[in-house]
């Protein structure tokens, strides 16, 4: 061999030996940190009660997903630590709030918010945990156990009689008034706005539909969901839909509630949803958290992506609900049960084969004295029991 080709050899023989100690050097060192990781038990610690929001467990509903031949999927919404999806849409509106400079903590600031409970719930939860108070505004006609949570959770509870939105004493529009007219020094009043504000879409556009889409591998053929402000539904189908074209979206909406005729027909109202009609105010139903009667900036945001919707009786909520604690186990609350009708009406519509995601928005838990209970139902008119044979298909029409 010449000099040169010795030469040549050596040269490649030495960058070739230091690129193998160079990238065995690197891959001892990571998995030395990927050890040290998973033996440092500080990693899995979150920072405050806010750490616990999101990540929620996407599980497959048994009984569901074998009468319908789909697989029907559930996110576990009530696993959130102020028990539903709304801790999501309280913890991004106040961080808001806070990036622009509205609210500064242990300042004596208080967020106001009109609410027929779970977003008031988290908001007062979140607004503990960082340094703020809470005033929450609510219909007098809720589940007892919403008022109770909210007192215990150190927040400000006023009562007001349910009334129509162009009413200056309904829930929400009170709730502005009262932050408007808050003056404590250099403490400020802020109102959340759940219905109108854009962090409510944000918060789920930027985390519930990446989450879901993570978990499923985006492989999903449609979203169910029901709409009481409209940001989850908008968020999750505005990321999905970016991310999966075939994906379709269906609107779950309980009885009295104009958004199933808007997706339909485009028209608002029917008949049978104008004021002095319903038996129930503010929606005809029995359901609390979904069905609204004019459209937000956060449910517009995602309404041009709605292919279709299902209407979702009470006695059908009701028996679901019976239901899915008979074959399941599984304990929910009145927009969960609406949202598991609806998901099953879509599984019959796409036919077998499919795989459906919805959400489980809250457990059963803060609906004891009204959707789950009997007395209470009785009083109302709805007679409702799930026959220990009647199956899925029996009362899912």
């Amino acid at each position: 061999m010449s000099d040169s080709n010795l030469n040549k050899t050596l040269i490649v023989g030495i960058i070739t030996g230091s690129i193998l100690t160079i990238l065995s050097t690197s891959l001892i060192s990571y998995l030395s940190k990927e050890k040290k990781e998973d033996d440092d038990p500080t990693t899995d610690i979150v920072e405050g009660v806010d750490g616990l929001i999101g990540n929620t467990p996407l599980m497959k509903i048994r009984s569901l997903s074998e009468a319908t031949g789909c697989t029907i999927l559930g996110k576990a919404e009530f696993l959130n630590p102020g028990g539903s999806s709304k801790d999501r849409v309280a913890l991004n509106m106040i961080k808001t709030a806070e990036e622009k400079g509205i609210l500064v903590p242990h300042t004596g600031s208080t967020v106001f918010e009109g609410t027929v409970g779970s977003t008031g719930i988290s908001i007062a939860m979140i607004a503990r945990a960082k340094g703020y108070k809470a005033w929450i505004v609510m219909p007098d006609d809720q589940a007892k156990e919403k008022y109770q949570l909210l007192e215990k959770l150190g927040a400000t509870v006023e009562k007001v009689r349910p009334a129509s939105i162009i009413d200056k004493k309904q829930f929400v529009n009170l709730a502005r008034d009262r932050a408007l007219n808050f003056t404590h020094g250099e403490a400020k009043g802020y109102f959340a706005d759940q219905f109108e504000n854009e962090a409510n879409f944000s918060a789920h556009y930027q985390r519930t539909g990446p989450e879901i889409y993570r978990q499923t591998g985006g492989n999903i053929d449609a979203l169910v969901l029901g709409a009481g402000t409209g940001g989850t539904l908008s968020g999750v189908s505005c990321y999905l839909k970016q991310h999966i074209s075939k994906l379709k979206i269906f609107l779950a909406d309980p009885p009295g509630s104009g958004l199933y005729n808007k997706v339909k027909y485009n028209v608002m109202y029917a008949p049978t949803e104008q004021e002095g009609t319903r038996r129930r105010h503010q929606v005809d139903t029995v359901v609390e958290g979904i069905g609204i009667n004019r459209l937000t900036k956060n449910f517009d945001k995602g309404r041009h992506l709605l292919d279709d919707a299902f209407r979702v009786t009470d006695e059908e909520a009701i028996k679901m609900s019976r239901y899915l604690v008979r074959e399941d186990g599984l304990f929910v609350g009145s927009s969960s049960a609406v949202n598991c009708v609806a998901a099953v009406r879509a599984a019959k519509k796409l036919g077998p084969g499919h795989i459906i995601v919805t959400l489980l928005n809250d457990s059963g838990q803060r609906h004891l004295t009204k959707f789950w209970s009997d007395e209470y139902l009785k009083e109302q008119n709805i007679h409702v029991e799930l026959d220990p044979k009647e199956t899925l298909l029996d009362f899912v029409k």
